[in-house]
């Protein structure tokens, strides 16, 4: 297989390790990326591969949430240029895509783009004639719809590039923004440890036992090193495990029990992130 520069490129990006380790770990890996950072990881070539995929597309993301706190949706909508995601009539056609997606309560893609917009055009057709006019792809990409017993807490970065849905049992919409913010800075994986899926534990497990296999120290402490570093991993990966932003001394779950409330489930959007493995849907 033929190792493109722009491949060399995304790899240095994600991880931050030099040209020819980049080169020579696709090279290995027979092309797939992600194959490659596991290896580079348990050479401790990658300096940085925990990080979320470097940004790989502009957008922006946007949220609209209903009166009662109740529903929310969110959604990522990509552009090709920074110039158009600043665009006036691209940021219009996001918050009305946004708008209708929640009066519709629309859960994924292809009933989102049927969705009626003031203008009497469906989302698609009107997506179309945005194209037209900016000259740039645009891509209704994904979205997030959450209706709950509960509230649902959100935050949308200052950048209009991260966002966050949260659903709560219970909360006001300051501790709900609190929480929210939280996930834009943290980057849980799950709520809770046992939501963890096992093939990453295995995968994780795995990259742990190669990095400290060549340590030279006895097996029961190398078990125990092992033990230690994926419970880093757990305790960083898990929403109720992590020291909450705004206090250190306190975690998540601290947080949420003072304030009476659980935390159900969550969303986490990065404009860009992981797009190169991801086909159009448009």
């Amino acid at each position: 297989m033929i190792i493109t520069a722009s491949l060399v490129k995304e790899l240095r990006e994600r991880i931050g390790a030099g040209m020819m380790e980049c080169k020579k770990a696709l090279e290995e890996a027979q092309g797939d990326i992600e194959a490659a950072i596991v290896a580079m990881r348990k050479s401790g070539q990658a300096k940085a591969a925990k990080k979320a995929s470097r940004i790989a597309a502009e957008g922006v993301v946007a949220i609209k949430t209903s009166g009662d706190g109740k529903k929310a949706i969110m959604v990522e909508v990509n552009c090709e240029t920074d110039f158009v995601a600043r665009d006036h009539s691209f940021l219009e056609f996001v918050n009305a895509v946004a708008t209708a997606g929640l009066a519709a309560l629309s859960a994924d893609i292809d009933s989102l783009l049927a969705a009626a917009l003031d203008n009497g055009k469906t989302i698609a057709q009107t997506r179309e004639d945005l194209v037209a006019k900016v000259g740039e792809n645009i891509n209704v990409r994904r979205l997030k719809l959450i209706t709950t017993a509960g509230v649902v807490g959100s935050y949308v970065h200052s950048n209009n590039r991260i966002g966050v849905l949260v659903e709560l049992s219970a909360a006001s919409p300051e501790f709900g923004k609190d929480i929210s913010m939280h996930i834009a800075a943290s980057k849980p994986i799950v709520v809770l440890p046992e939501e963890l899926p096992q093939d990453l534990l295995n995968k994780e497990k795995e990259i742990c036992l190669a990095q400290v296999q060549t340590s030279g120290k006895p097996p029961e402490i190398i078990e125990k090193m092992i033990a230690g570093r994926m419970q880093k991993f757990i305790s960083e990966s898990t929403l109720v495990e992590q020291l909450f932003v705004k206090n250190p001394d306190i975690t998540v779950a601290d947080l949420l029990k003072q304030a009476n409330a659980k935390a159900l489930s969550f969303a986490r959007f990065e404009v860009g992130e992981g797009i190169e493995r991801v086909k159009s849907l448009l």
